[in-house]
C-alpha cells in the first residue's frame, strides 16, 4: 500500500494506534462473538496500514455475498456506531461524499466490560507494521530530494547534448573534416540523448 492514499491525519492516527496502550471499553469483546470478530478483522486491516469501510470488513469476515446484503450492512454499521461510542472504534471523515465511511480501531489491546484483556495483535505484528509505516514515511520524505536531483540531471544533460550536437555540426562545417571529433561528439550526443529521454520519462 502507498501512503498517498492516506491523509496526514490518518498517518498520524496509524502511528498513535500502533503505539497505544490498552483502552478500557464498555462492550463485551469475547472471542467467538460478532463484536470480537469485527474488531479482529479491523485489526488485520490496520496491520496492513489500511482503514477499512464496512463492506471491506464484511467481505473479509463473511464473503462478498453478505457485503451486498443491504440489511446486513446496516446492521453492522449500527454495531460499529455503538462501538464508536464505547471507545473501541473511530469513524473517519469521508474523502468523497458518496464514499462509504471508513473505520479505525483505536488500539490493538482492550479491557472490555467483563474486565477481560483482549489482545488483537502480537508485539511482533505491531512492530512489523510500525517498521513498514516508518519505511514508507522515509521513502515519501526522500521523494522531493530525488525529484530535485533528477531535474538537475535533466538540465545538465540537455546542455551537454546541445553542446555536443553543436560540436559535431561545427566539425562537419570545417574545410577539412576531422572524423575523430565528428564521430566521437555525434556518438556521445546520441548516448546522452537516450539517457535524457529515460530521465524525462521518469519525472
Amino acid at each position: 500500500m502507498s501512503l498517498g492514499k492516506l491523509t496526514p491525519r490518518e498517518v498520524q492516527l496509524l502511528l498513535e494506534v500502533l503505539s497505544a496502550d490498552a483502552k478500557t471499553s464498555d462492550v463485551r469483546l469475547r472471542e467467538g462473538e460478532y463484536q470480537y470478530d469485527l474488531v479482529k478483522s479491523m485489526a488485520s486491516f490496520q496491520l496492513e496500514l489500511f482503514f477499512p469501510n464496512v463492506k471491506d470488513i464484511i467481505t473479509r469476515l463473511y464473503g462478498e455475498e453478505r457485503a451486498d446484503d443491504v440489511q446486513f450492512v446496516r446492521k453492522i454499521q449500527t454495531v460499529l456506531k455503538k462501538m464508536e461510542k464505547s471507545n473501541v472504534v473511530k469513524i473517519l471523515p469521508k474523502k468523497k461524499p458518496w464514499a462509504l465511511q471508513r473505520y479505525a480501531l483505536l488500539s490493538f489491546r482492550f479491557n472490555d466490560i467483563d474486565k477481560n484483556q483482549v489482545i488483537l495483535a502480537t508485539d511482533s505484528q505491531i512492530k512489523r507494521a510500525q517498521t513498514k509505516l516508518y519505511s514508507m514515511l522515509n521513502q515519501q520524505e526522500s521523494l522531493p530530494t530525488i525529484r530535485k536531483r533528477n531535474k538537475m540531471r535533466v538540465y545538465l544533460l540537455a546542455l551537454l547534448v546541445g553542446a555536443l550536437y553543436t560540436a559535431s555540426v561545427w566539425a562537419l562545417l570545417q574545410p577539412i573534416i576531422n572524423l575523430i571529433i565528428f564521430v566521437s561528439t555525434l556518438f556521445t550526443s546520441v548516448v546522452c540523448s537516450l539517457v535524457l529521454g529515460k530521465l524525462l520519462s521518469q519525472t
